[in-house]
């Protein structure tokens, strides 16, 4: 995987409320428009998805994607890994959280993606970025409420 694409946003929220919004994957399409459904294909022994499949419409990225997460640094980081799509041939990142006073917390999304047919790297970055800041957006316009 090539290096990742990532962005930051400060979120006038609890760390708590960042948390609880982040970890509940099946809840995504409530507030990110580019997660159309989710469909939890393994949990672990505290009920958290581990395995789900993703039907993403992100501008040039539209695709079924079944994602792996990695609880091990949660709660201050929650990864993901590609196990299968349609047409992308990889996909890995990750959020981090941090607290920066009661009432606010900073989110870092990590984003890198492989794509089955020739795109420039440049476009690919480009829709890569667009996809984090959109999804950081809504995150924080969805908390912000």
């Amino acid at each position: 995987m090539s290096e990742l694409s990532t962005g930051t946003v400060t979120i006038e929220a609890p760390i708590s409320e960042v948390e609880a919004a982040l970890f509940e994957l099946a809840k995504y399409p409530e507030w990110s428009s580019a997660i159309k459904s989710v469909e939890v294909l393994a949990t672990d022994d505290q009920g958290r998805l581990t395995t789900g499949k993703f039907v993403i419409d992100a501008g040039m990225m539209k695709d079924k994607v079944t994602l792996d997460y990695d609880w091990s640094a949660a709660p201050a980081k929650l990864s993901f890994s590609f196990n299968d799509a349609d047409l992308l041939t990889g996909m890995e990142g990750s959020y981090s959280i941090k607290k920066i006073d009661d009432d606010t917390t900073q989110v870092t999304y990590e984003l890198g993606v492989e794509i089955s047919m020739p795109i420039p790297a440049m476009m690919r970055k480009k829709a890569e970025q667009a996809t984090i800041d959109q999804a950081l957006q809504q995150l924080k316009s969805h908390l912000e409420s």
